[in-house]
């Protein structure tokens, strides 16, 4: 049956239907008597799921009036929650999506109008924005899915008794309602009972792990700014956490004080960067994750030998630019086959490959096989490059594509490994997607898909996957599986600069 979206007002009711046509629109009534009766004539509807979507008055003094706020939970004037809405961040994503102004956060549910000094009292809550129904409404969906959108109409500057000041925030409230009816059909078609299989292992690795921690441990110690060079690791959930308890993300030194504390990323650097931060009198903590640097000290000891070192990777990605820097000018980089055709080196019968550690595992081995090919001689690092955790989540997830027809990768765009997963998903006849958060997660791709894959990039908290999946959750009934290839137990000591400093760091 799909959703049903209750509006308090004929107004509301009207805009939501000129976006969402073909969607069950209810007027429920305006003001908590209204909504509670409504809760009580409508508890026999047999919708999927549903939404309250109207105006809302704003108490963020930052929104401005059109903005819409999607409710992360929804809570009486009192204090008392009435709902929690883990599914909200899928919601937010799609009016995104429509290019519309959305925030995301508590709305709260007044008896009356509320201004001056008690608006200023519920903003301090940490609600968005306040109306007069929707946690009396909550009631509707019972254990079913529901979401709150409400549309800005006034503000603290632009109070609602103040009809000329509101006037504009009026249209603008209406347009921004009839934009995200189509956003809630969409939201509405993707409600359905659905089987989650989780990859294992999926998410953090031992070397982004102690990456992480290890600038947890420098700011302990040190105290902020800890200046960190690059991303620690390719996650920006995790880059900003870390920034917003005092670390500084930079993209090269000289962005950094003389003198400062900074952090090497887990995917290494050149010796050039290492000394130019000692001539600086920086105070430097190495991350590279040990499997990097196992690479290389079998970059210099090829190049130490004579060899022409063919390394397998993207070009400009951080981990290849610390290699390469290892040895400079002994170095060819190469992304594909192709690339191998066109080599040219001085002495064929002296040529050593090594990879990079979070490239698809088949991928390379056709490279390395081509490689082969033109250099009989060729010869390669004592054991494979592509980390354990690379190779343990392809192999989970080529088992996880052969048993779900569409499969969520957690990762950001610029991880190396997460991208790799999805190519490796696609390969292997799934429909993959690549998403940093719930916000991200396209209702409309999802539809009613029965049976849904789930893995992470070993860059990702799983407290990321773990938002995911009460997001999903949040879309109907589910059920949750996990699918385990192997278990993982690798863990690397901290940098011994910090191995007298207690872990945790807040986290």
């Amino acid at each position: 049956m799909s959703i049903a979206v209750l509006c308090p007002m004929g107004l509301e009711a009207r805009a939501v239907a000129r976006g969402a046509p073909e969607t069950s629109i209810i007027r429920t009534g305006i003001g908590p008597g209204a909504a509670r009766r409504a809760a009580a004539r409508l508890g026999s509807l047999t919708h999927d799921g549903f939404a309250v979507a109207g105006f809302a008055g704003g108490l963020d003094p930052e929104l401005p009036p059109g903005c819409l706020v999607v409710a992360s939970e929804v809570r009486t004037a009192d204090g008392e929650l009435a709902r929690d809405c883990p599914g909200a961040g899928i919601l937010a994503g799609a009016l995104r999506r429509e290019g519309l102004d959305v925030r995301l956060g508590p709305v709260v549910s007044a008896p009356g109008l509320i201004t001056g000094g008690r608006r200023r009292a519920l903003a301090a809550t940490g609600a968005l924005a306040v109306d007069m129904e929707s946690a009396w409404l909550m009631a509707v969906a019972g254990e079913r899915p529901m979401m709150v959108v409400r549309a800005v109409i006034d503000t603290p500057a632009r109070e609602l008794w103040r009809p000329i000041a509101t006037a504009s925030g009026f249209i603008r409230a209406r347009r921004a309602l009839t934009r995200a009816g189509a956003a809630l059909a969409r939201w509405g078609d993707a409600v359905a009972p659905r089987e989650l299989v989780l990859a294992a292992p999926r998410a953090s690795c031992a070397g982004v792990e102690r990456a992480i921690e290890a600038v947890e441990r420098a700011l302990q110690r040190y105290g902020p700014p800890v200046y960190m060079r690059k991303q620690i690791v390719h996650n920006r959930h995790v880059v900003a956490e870390l920034e917003s308890r005092g670390a500084i993300c930079v993209e090269e030194l000289d962005d950094v004080p003389d003198g400062a504390t900074l952090v090497f990323s887990a995917h290494g650097v050149s010796p050039a960067v290492r000394e130019e931060a000692a001539r600086r009198g920086m105070t430097v903590i190495d991350a590279t994750c040990p499997l990097v640097s196992k690479v290389h000290a079998e970059a210099r000891r090829f190049a130490r030998d004579g060899y022409t070192i063919v390394l397998v990777g993207h070009e400009g990605h951080e981990e290849i630019e610390g290699t390469a820097g290892e040895v400079p000018g002994q170095v060819h980089i190469v992304a594909d086959e192709r690339e191998v055709d066109g080599l040219a080196v001085g002495d064929p019968d002296r040529v050593a490959y090594l990879t990079q550690t979070t490239l698809a595992v088949d991928e390379t081995s056709r490279v390395v096989a081509r490689l082969r090919e033109r250099f009989p001689g060729i010869v390669g690092p004592a054991s494979d490059d592509i980390c354990y955790a690379t190779q343990n989540r392809q192999d989970a997830i080529k088992a996880l594509a052969a048993d779900c027809e569409k499969v969520i990768v957690i990762g950001s765009r610029n991880s190396s490994n997460s991208n790799r997963l999805v190519e490796v998903a696609i390969r292997h006849g799934a429909d993959a997607r690549l998403i940093d958060d719930e916000g991200q997660l396209d209702p409309e791709w999802l539809g009613r898909c029965p049976r849904v894959g789930v893995t992470a990039g070993a860059s990702v908290p799983e407290r990321i996957v773990q938002r995911v999946l009460a997001a999903l959750s949040a879309l109907g009934p589910t059920s949750v599986s996990e699918l385990e290839l192997t278990r993982e137990a690798m863990t690397f000591a901290p940098p011994r600069e910090l191995r007298d400093v207690p872990a945790g760091g807040g986290r």
